[in-house]
């Protein structure tokens, strides 16, 4: 599954961690050519922040999306 988010500061991006952190399955970002574990608080700051970024999660993660929804943007 992909969808597009955008974190506009650092206390969004920590609460998005969060909740990737507590999920059992991989979960990437994508910005530009960088892939990113968004499990990564550093990683997500450094590269994701303010910036569209592609989330990459499992096809069967429809409750990490909804629990990320209000950072999607079209």
């Amino acid at each position: 599954m992909k969808f597009m988010i955008r974190l506009h500061s650092p206390e969004e991006a920590e609460e998005f961690v969060k909740i990737a952190s507590g999920f059992d399955y991989d979960i990437d970002l994508k910005t530009g050519a960088a892939y990113l574990d968004a499990k990564s608080l550093l990683g997500v700051i450094s590269c994701a922040l303010n910036k569209k970024a592609e989330v990459i999660c499992p096809k069967n993660a429809n409750d990490f999306k909804s629990s990320v929804s209000k950072f999607a943007v079209a």
